[in-house]
């Protein structure tokens, strides 16, 4: 179960030595493609410019299953979300689409953060109603088991 983000298309300079994509590289798609996401939420760039207010990553689990290739091209998932009054909680899974196999996983813990203090501030309503709507939407597509960082709210 997941919600289809985005898709991409491996690219050359993300190739390693062992003819597969390097490590840091999956992290990489992972952050441009949670970007979409935020930006959903009104917490991507543009809005951390305008607002100084942003998300700061605190941890992170990475799975790598499967290798991808030059080419290849990667479906991208979010598999789970959830949020508390200061924290985002997700999960997502990138899939080899000729292949059908899990390439690799991402599991991310996010603080939001007022820049001008640098210190954790809670979500503005706008936003939690936001969050909350699309939960509610893609609850039934969201997997929580499995999952290494969950206790890591606090509801």
């Amino acid at each position: 179960m997941s919600v289809h983000i985005s898709d991409q298309i491996i690219k050359k300079e993300w190739i390693d030595y062992n003819n597969h994509m390097n490590m840091a590289y999956y992290v990489l798609v992972f952050d441009d493609i949670w970007e979409i996401i935020l930006k959903r939420f009104k917490m991507g760039e543009s809005s951390a410019k305008s607002t100084n207010m942003s998300t700061m990553v605190v941890e992170t689990h990475t799975t790598y299953n499967s290798e991808v290739k030059l080419g290849d091209e990667v479906e991208i998932n979010l598999t789970f979300f959830d949020h508390d009054k200061k924290r985002l909680h997700f999960k997502m899974e990138m899939i080899e689409k000729s292949s059908k196999k899990l390439s690799a996983t991402l599991e991310m813990l996010s603080l939001y953060i007022d820049l001008k203090k640098r210190k954790v501030a809670e979500f503005e309503q706008e936003k939690i109603d936001i969050m909350d709507k699309f939960i509610a939407t893609n609850k039934d597509q969201f997997e929580s088991n499995n999952l290494v960082i969950a206790d890591k709210l606090k509801k």
